[in-house]
């Protein structure tokens, strides 16, 4: 798919994997409007990139969204590429009670329903374009779970089957659906996880590689390999994330 001269929206995008996703478009001549709940963050983000719009939105509110949906369409004609990459990370031991039924809830409502939100409203308007995309950022950990951030790792995995049902559905239509499968990237989010990480730059740039390729799932670095092998050894992939 052809960047440039679209627009695209995405979520989470004032800072780590959204930023860098955003930045890419920038380069490819895209018109990018960044979301997020953190007006400072967006903010701070334009002052980087000053090319970027900035619009603030909490995804798990659908008015939000909707307003959101209303102000893209008046101000640039709608949108051509929906990013979905807001998330949030716990990592707690459920048989200690770290943390609260509502925090776990509300992480469920960010990472799974919020794409599901953003989808539902945006949708209508992507099926009128001449070509569109939805970006699903979802992680390796889809395919073998950290068992210290459990929430997170279901979420994904529930994003992942949500995906493909999405691609089936939308095969006969104008809307491509893309699914970016991270391995452990190194954020402010995951700065706690004794896992080896990538950079958000790196990642960033292998993702728009295989988006111009029109790749419909892009597993870079270990994340490829978490897919293969939760195949072939579930039970040792699973000691392996999880030592």
């Amino acid at each position: 798919m052809d960047a440039s001269g679209k627009t695209v929206l995405i979520t989470g995008g004032g800072s780590g994997i959204g930023l860098e996703i955003a930045r890419q478009f920038v380069a490819e001549g895209s018109k990018v409007v960044i979301a997020g709940r953190s007006l400072d963050r967006l903010e701070a983000a334009k002052q980087q990139i000053p090319e970027l719009e900035v619009a603030q939105v909490d995804v798990t509110s659908s008015e939000q969204i909707e307003k959101l949906r209303d102000l893209c369409d008046e101000r640039y004609g709608g949108i051509d590429v929906l990013v979905n990459n807001a998330g949030v990370f716990h990592i707690f031991d459920v048989a200690k009670g770290e943390v609260t039924l509502e925090t776990q809830l509300n992480e469920i409502d960010i990472d799974f329903s919020g794409p599901v939100r953003m989808v539902h409203h945006f949708l209508p308007g992507l099926l009128k374009k001449p070509e569109a995309a939805i970006v699903n950022v979802s992680s390796g950990l889809a395919f073998v779970p950290y068992v210290a951030a459990p929430v997170y790792s279901a979420t994904k995995a529930g994003v992942h089957s949500w995906t493909l049902s999405l691609r089936k559905q939308l095969s006969e239509t104008n809307v491509q659906v893309v699914e970016l499968m991270p391995p452990l990237v190194d954020t402010e989010m995951v700065e706690d996880v004794p896992l080896p990480k990538i950079t958000p730059e790196k990642l960033a740039t292998k993702f728009m590689k295989g988006f111009r390729k029109g790749k419909q799932q892009i597993t870079p670095g270990q994340s490829a390999q978490l897919s293969l092998m939760s195949r072939v050894a579930p039970g040792f992939m699973l000691r392996m994330v999880n030592r």
